[in-house]
Parts: structure tokens; sequence; C-alpha cells
């Protein structure tokens, strides 16, 4: 993310300095608007390469970026998650990079989604789009994860989570 100067002007459009428009917001952790939120800079791509680079060398890790919560564990396993409609892709395998189907411009990120997750009784399970088989995966960040959904959703109003999915279908 990119650090906002005190006396840059608000990235929210209103015209005033950071420190007297959305910095108190900030402060107080409650929601602001998106574009503070996230840089007109984003990429989810050069986010899962980030990932799928760390895969390679087997680190686990963990981080949020937008909607979005990104792991890996330290067999190389990478997983990229969409919070709002708890969809979910595999991205690495035992390290090796998955080419997913993601286009992304300034305006929409598409994503396939290959599975939807559940959270259930410290359990992580995935539920397959193509033939609906659930499974378990084991060793997932349970905890982290749930922590990153509550932080994201109070990172963001419920109306801006609301537009973030189009159906495709009718538009």
């Amino acid at each position: 993310m990119v650090k906002i100067g005190r006396n840059q002007p608000c990235p929210c459009g209103s015209g005033k300095k950071y420190k007297y428009c959305c910095l108190p917001l900030v402060q107080a952790g409650q929601p602001v608007a998106p574009e503070i939120v996230q840089p007109t800079t984003f990429s989810l791509r050069a986010e899962v390469e980030k990932l799928q680079a760390a895969a390679e060398k087997k680190q686990k890790i963990f981080f949020e970026s937008g909607v979005f919560i990104l792991f890996t564990d330290e067999n190389g396993d990478g997983w990229l998650l969409e919070v709002v409609e708890s969809d979910a892709v595999q991205v690495t395998r035992a390290g090796k990079p998955i080419d997913i189907d993601l286009m992304e411009n300034k305006e929409t990120i598409e994503v396939n989604w290959s599975h939807t997750y559940e959270l259930r009784d410290r359990r992580f399970f995935l539920t397959a789009y193509s033939d609906n088989n659930r499974i378990e995966l084991m060793g997932a960040p349970c905890q982290q994860i749930r922590a990153g959904i509550r932080r994201i959703q109070q990172r963001y109003t419920p109306e801006v989570l609301g537009m973030i999915h189009v159906d495709s279908e009718n538009g």
C-alpha cells in the first residue's frame, strides 16, 4: 500500500489535507473510502506472483490485499481467497506456479474461481465448483484467515462490499 503523507491532499477527492480528512478515520479503525485502502496501481496478478515466488522457496506466508487473502504453506501450496463471496483458487502446488484465469484492468478484476471455502470448527474446507467435491485443507492458517476476514469486513462498509460483485450474465 502506498503511504500517504499527512500534508498531502486526501485521496478521497475532498480537496482537504489527508490529516484533516480521512486520517482520523484510519487511526480510529473505521472504514474509509476504497480509494484510500487500495491505490489505483493495485495489481492482483502482482500479488499472486509475489505469493508464487514465496511458495517456490517453500516459505509459509500470509497477507491481505484489498478483499483478497493470499497464503502458502511449508509444502509450497498457495491459495488466493476472496472474502465477499468465499471464493478460492489454488495458485501454487508443491512450489510450482499454477496458471489461473485472471484478467484485470483499472476498473475490474475477473478471476475464474475453482472453489468456495468455508471455515468451520477451526478447520478449512474447500468445495470444487466442477464436481461439488468437498475436501479439508489440512494445515491451512484458519486463525489467520478468520482474523483477516474480520479485518477486511471492518475496513469496508457493507455497501462497498456489496458492489464488489457484478452479475456477468446481466451486464
